[in-house]
């Protein structure tokens, strides 16, 4: 306990090093909106998720947590228009803060304090808390309706908790004033996506493209029209829209990395990946099956969910060789999974003798396995198999 007492104290005096010679400069500076630059920092922090978010990097239950956590430091501050100044003026300042940092700091340790608020685990925010502070803001928008930010707030913290009819309301209010903001229309779009099932055709793809009108390099209003357009299996327009992403991200990122797989992918299923890959094609026929979903698991997949079906080496690398994407309603599902479905270069189902055959049912539409998901395996077929079949009967767990 001494040893703790002596680095605070050291600690506070360290910050009060810091922090009073600027005040006991009395210099005065401009006035900052504190409402503009939480607002900016915010707008960092989320460009920076959107970007993870569609270039694959970071699976959607992730984002949706992280975007949940960046709304809640937020939204108590954004209802405010307050400034402060830049730097404070007088040695006045200086002694209150003095003599507040060390005795606030021990008054805060001493109400609150416990060696187990260190634990990471106990830093999450509650979720209650968080309901608490979006209804406030919610209560606050109806008393001042003119808020654009406000309705911004509102809906991408409805969207990270789920609740996408109420996100699509709160953007529609949004986009009513402010119908040239294309970040806006690519969150109203991605929204109202979701709560149509996740599917993007019709109304969001609209939304889309008036963002792109707008602004051609928005980041994820290209991500959005890529999905869209390989939604409805126009690959090679997706593969357009998602290589348009690249110059946008740092070169030799991850970002940069999973998007240009991501046009690879495109490419490939739209007939244009590459002559070696083409012959391969047409000298290996690859592993072909049907894939089929338990009768006890029907009323657990709504005919828009997403389906995987990729080959894996029986023995080897655990990178898949070949996908196919599809959707749940299209079950029972024919499948051919061939060289040129290859995702890397030399990772081919002929180049392995042996593969299984794995579908998965995907709720949240990612390649990663997540709970709830619903999958099944073959057995290890030859790479050149008929009649595989794969039984899609457990349950991620």
């Amino acid at each position: 306990m001494i040893g703790f007492a002596l680095v605070a104290a050291a600690l506070a005096a360290l910050a009060l090093v810091l922090v009073l010679p600027p005040l006991l400069a009395r210099r005065a500076g401009p006035r900052v909106s504190r409402r503009a630059a939480n607002i900016a920092v915010y707008k960092d922090e989320l460009r920076s998720l959107d970007a993870d978010l569609a270039a694959g990097t970071l699976a959607r239950e992730d984002y949706e947590r992280a975007r949940l956590e960046l709304e809640a430091r937020l939204l108590e501050d954004v209802p405010r228009e307050e400034a402060v100044p830049a730097r404070a003026t007088g040695r006045r300042a200086a002694w209150a803060v003095g003599i507040a940092v060390p005795l606030v700091a021990a008054l805060v340790y001493l109400a609150t304090g416990t060696p187990g608020a260190l634990d990471p685990r106990n830093a999450a925010p509650d979720i209650a808390q968080i309901e608490a502070m979006v209804a406030r803001l919610a209560a606050k928008l109806r008393e001042n309706p003119g808020d654009v930010e406000g309705w911004k707030l509102l809906g991408r913290s409805y969207a990270a908790m789920g609740r996408f009819p109420e996100a699509v309301d709160a953007f529609a209010k949004a986009a009513e004033r402010a119908p040239r903001d294309a970040g806006l229309l690519a969150d109203f779009a991605d929204a109202l996506g979701m709560a149509r099932g996740q599917r993007l055709a019709g109304e969001p793809e609209q939304l889309i493209a008036r963002a792109l009108e707008i602004e051609p390099d928005n980041l994820k209003a290209l991500a959005l029209a890529g999905s869209a357009a390989f939604e409805r299996q126009d690959y090679a327009r997706a593969a357009e829209l998602w290589g348009r992403m690249l110059p946008l991200v740092p070169a030799g990122s991850e970002d940069a990395r999973a998007i240009a797989a991501n046009v690879d992918e495109a490419k490939k299923l739209a007939g244009v990946g590459g002559s070696a890959n083409q012959e391969q094609a047409k000298a290996h026929p690859g592993v072909r099956g049907t894939v089929k979903l338990a009768p006890a698991l029907r009323k657990e997949v709504k005919p828009d969910d997403t389906v995987f079906v990729f080959a894996r080496a029986a023995e080897g690398p655990p990178l898949p060789l070949a996908v196919l994407r599809a959707r749940a309603g299209d079950l029972p599902l024919d499948f051919a999974l061939t060289d040129a479905m290859a995702m890397a270069s030399g990772m081919t189902v002929s180049a392995f003798p042996r593969v299984v055959v794995t579908a998965r049912v995907s709720k949240t539409g990612n390649p990663k396995p997540a709970a709830g998901d619903l999958q099944g395996a073959s057995t290890p077929v030859p790479n050149d198999a008929r009649g595989v079949t794969v039984l899609i009967d457990q349950v991620v767990r």
